[in-house]
């Protein structure tokens, strides 16, 4: 599903009025339709629902929210903040309709005092103070409104995102918080950026019907990435596959102090479908990754005295490589240095993860000279060095930082968190829809790392490749948690024993 800017979305809604001819008031209408059927499906008929609706559009939908719920006999109570003579547009024909339909709205300039006893007895609250067009600190009342709404005891469902949190994401002062928000049409770019997406609750898609062809023509090409997505694109095994036709990969990493990273990312590999695995790692670390599990083959190579790699890798020796995958243990040292400019500087795919990117944000000139993929995984520390910015920066900007990196460096970009984004060289990008919390915990990373190295060696498209292999990740950790784990107790290890569930799930037949 398509991701917008507030900007974007206001240029849909154009071309769906004038190039189009869906007239404003359908689309509000379509709107409101949408969001009350939403609260009609979820809340009992006695329900005490309040809207609060502002004056622009999306007061317009509270308005049309309202008289669907008391057209159906709902308890539905519309509170209109600006005077009456403020409203425009489709929002003014709304409220001419609701008038018509015989029912009656309280006016919040005139009737304020009464409003907290209303809040207290509601079972739900509908927030539709402000859309898409906040910008900058709020003013009153709906300052205050928002306020005595963080007091609140009841549900509070918002329309197309929460009141006071930036469409396109960035810093939040005063905002709702929802419960749940019912999204119109699409997704807009805040609700995947922290703080801002945090406030969203529940996330709910209501399709009012907007024809692609209103969309059609956008430079941006932001997008969701969801299981339907993977069933469609993840290849399919035929009878005439053998070891070889599925990718040798390179897995480097590990020393004294991390011995089991590399281990997480080779055994993630091979349970991912890769053909053949070999763990490359510092000789002094070899007997105990090598008593871990028996299906890779083993490149041990010179340690220095401290247990991390000397020198290069013998990779002559090796044989060719369908993708190599470096950093999960690797270490901060001038020989793990020497790994990672080896590895960029061979003719195959490359994954570049954990210590691999602390090295690499020295080498940019090294990146933007490969010829083949390569794939950069950094969480947002990680992200911050190698794009010269603050975390901060980074967190409120993910969708630009990412853009930006992708194309300096060619590289295709995975900028890890809640909502992990991949990011094409041109352009592209993808956000994830799984996963969850218990992903929060030391070796994850090193898993998702082993998944997108077999997952690149079996996809033909590196961006479909690395978006199911974020899903993947995700996926695993959701099942796990719906299993007999919980959030708290999950391991890297059961992630990658989570992954035959998931890879079942998804090529179940549908």
């Amino acid at each position: 599903m398509r991701i917008v800017t507030a900007e974007e979305m206001y240029e849909i809604d154009r071309r769906a009025v004038h190039e189009i001819g869906i007239g404003e008031d359908t689309l509000m209408e379509s709107a409101g339709q949408a969001v009350a059927r939403v609260l009609m499906d979820r809340f009992p008929a006695e329900a005490r629902i309040v809207v609060l609706a502002g004056a622009g559009n999306n007061g317009g939908d509270g308005i049309v929210i309202a008289r669907v719920l008391k057209s159906h006999g709902r308890s539905a109570e519309l509170w209109l903040v600006p005077p009456k003579n403020k409203l425009r547009g489709a929002a003014a024909a709304a409220l001419n309709v609701y008038e018509k339909s015989g029912y009656d709205f309280r006016d919040y300039g005139e009737e304020e005092a009464l409003l907290d006893r209303e809040l207290e007895q509601a079972s739900v609250i509908v927030d539709a103070l402000l859309g898409i067009g906040a910008q900058g600190d709020l003013r009153e009342p709906y300052r205050t409104l928002i306020t005595r709404l963080d007091a609140r005891r009841a549900a509070v469902y918002a329309v197309d995102l929460p009141s006071g949190v930036p469409a396109d994401g960035g810093a939040v002062e005063k905002v709702v918080r929802a419960d749940a928000t019912v999204t119109i049409q699409y997704p807009k770019l805040g609700a995947f950026t922290h703080p801002a997406a945090s406030y969203y609750g529940e996330r709910i898609i209501a399709d009012i019907g907007i024809p692609p062809a209103a969309a059609a023509g956008l430079t941006s090409r932001r997008s969701t990435w969801s299981l339907a997505d993977v069933r469609r694109t993840l290849p399919r095994r035929t009878d005439a596959s053998h070891k070889g036709t599925h990718g040798r990969a390179l897995v480097a990493g590990g020393s004294r102090t991390m011995p089991g990273a590399v281990v997480l990312a080779s055994r993630a590999a091979l349970r991912s479908g890769a053909g053949l695995v070999t763990t490359a790692l510092p000789d002094a670390v070899h007997a105990i990754a090598a008593g871990q599990y028996p299906e890779a083959m083993y490149m041990p190579s010179p340690s220095s005295e401290d247990g991390f790699f000397r020198d290069e890798l013998p990779l002559e020796a090796a044989g060719d490589f369908n993708a190599i995958a470096v950093g999960p243990g690797l270490g901060r040292t001038r020989g793990a240095r020497t790994v990672v400019e080896q590895v960029l500087r061979q003719e195959t795919v490359v994954v570049l993860d954990a210590d691999a990117l602390f090295h690499a944000a020295d080498l940019l000139p090294l990146l933007r000279q490969r010829s083949r993929p390569l794939v950069l995984t950094p969480h947002p520390g990680e992200m911050a060095r190698l794009t010269g910015r603050t975390t901060e920066e980074v967190e409120l900007d993910r969708f630009g930082v990412s853009a930006r990196l992708a194309a300096d460096t060619g590289a295709y970009i995975v900028l890890k968190g809640p909502y992990t984004i991949v990011t094409a060289p041109d352009g592209t990008q993808h956000v994830n829809t799984s996963g969850n919390a218990a992903l929060a915990k030391g070796g994850s990373g090193d898993v998702l790392t082993g998944i997108i190295t077999a997952f690149l060696m079996q996809h033909a498209s590196p961006m479909e490749a690395i978006s199911n292999a974020v899903f993947v990740h995700g996926r695993s950790a959701e099942l796990l948690t719906a299993g007999s784990h919980s959030l708290l107790d999950v391991l890297a290890s059961d992630v990658i024993e989570g992954i035959p569930a998931v890879l079942r799930e998804i090529l179940a037949e549908t």
